[in-house]
């Protein structure tokens, strides 16, 4: 079974990232959740980075506010895919400090990029990741796509009445 590491450079990104673990488990997908801090523990970062995939998971979501350093750094030294959640930190004025860090990385070293406090939209696309290579996955996000649609119509024949 595929798992999906969700990795935070704080604990005040919590309230943010658990969107993705929430979404994760709607998909039935199993996640390890910790702290990783690019700049606090950078040996931590290093051990986790590069032995990820020998401990059975498939995609990094890895979540930073402020520098935002992270998720750059994890995929410099992983051969996994990492999606990046810029976090809207306490120390940053709007947020694009955390949105540029993530998504301006050179060549080589790919971080998809989701939209600031975007963990929700990590989380379905490491499912949609997962999905590619594994039917009941691809199949639970089927159906939760046909749900979203469902709900867009029952709305718009709301507007109706």
């Amino acid at each position: 079974m595929s798992k999906v590491a969700i990795i935070m450079g704080s604990i005040s990104d919590m309230p943010v990232m658990q969107d993705a673990i929430d979404i994760l488990k709607q998909f039935n997908i199993e996640t390890e959740v910790d702290i990783v801090s690019a700049h606090r523990t950078p040996e931590k970062l290093f051990d986790f980075s590069k032995n990820a995939h020998d401990r059975g998971i498939s995609v990094i979501i890895a979540g930073a506010g402020g520098a935002a350093h992270l998720p750059g750094m994890v995929a410099s030294m992983s051969p996994l895919p990492v999606i990046g959640v810029p976090v809207k930190s306490s120390n940053s004025i709007d947020g694009w400090d955390s949105v540029l860090s993530i998504l301006q990385m050179p060549g080589g070293v790919p971080v998809a990029t989701v939209a600031l406090n975007g963990a929700k939209n990590a989380g379905i696309l490491a499912a949609q990741i997962i999905g590619s290579h594994d039917k009941k996955v691809l199949d639970t996000i089927i159906a939760y796509k046909e749900e979203l649609k469902a709900a867009v119509n029952k709305a718009a024949e709301g507007l109706k009445k």
